[in-house]
């Protein structure tokens, strides 16, 4: 019995790295309409940051949302005035892969990225993993959370 359970475990693992494989390669045709609105509006926002239009960003950010640096973390008014004081200029994130997972009323977008920035006054350039965290909101999209997480070169 032992055996069995063992050899059906072995057995479903390489079944089941395929499946999450799948589910990640998933043609951008085969994306949701929710799916495509995400992505869409995460492209948008990358705009507005790189062109510190904190206008639109303030009615997208969730009130309560929280952002993960590499330097710290903070929440919606804090993001807000570090992109309008140029403490953080987000010049071009390019978006090298992205995948949205919808629970409900909640949408997790992950993407691989290069962001050029200017921070404290400096130039950069980092690759990270992004994860954006979506909650629908009186039938509109907010953003809840922020994080980045360094990558290797």
């Amino acid at each position: 019995m032992k055996a069995s359970l063992i050899a059906l475990f072995l057995i479903t693992i390489p079944f089941h790295g395929a499946v999450a494989q799948a589910e990640e390669s998933k043609p951008a045709a085969a994306a949701t309409s929710a799916e495509k609105e995400i992505i869409e509006l995460s492209k948008q926002k990358w705009d507005w940051m790189a062109e510190k239009k904190v206008e639109p960003l303030a009615d997208l950010f969730h009130e309560k949302a929280v952002f993960v640096h590499m330097g710290g973390s903070w929440g919606t008014k804090q993001e807000l005035d570090t992109i309008n004081g140029g403490g953080i200029h987000y010049k071009h994130a390019e978006i090298q892969e992205t995948s949205v997972q919808i629970i409900g009323d909640t949408a997790i977008l992950l993407s691989k990225i290069r962001l050029d920035a200017v921070v404290g006054g400096n130039e950069v350039t980092n690759p990270f993993t992004v994860t954006e965290v979506f909650v629908k909101v009186e039938g509109k999209w907010k953003l809840g959370s922020l994080s980045f997480t360094k990558m290797g070169r």
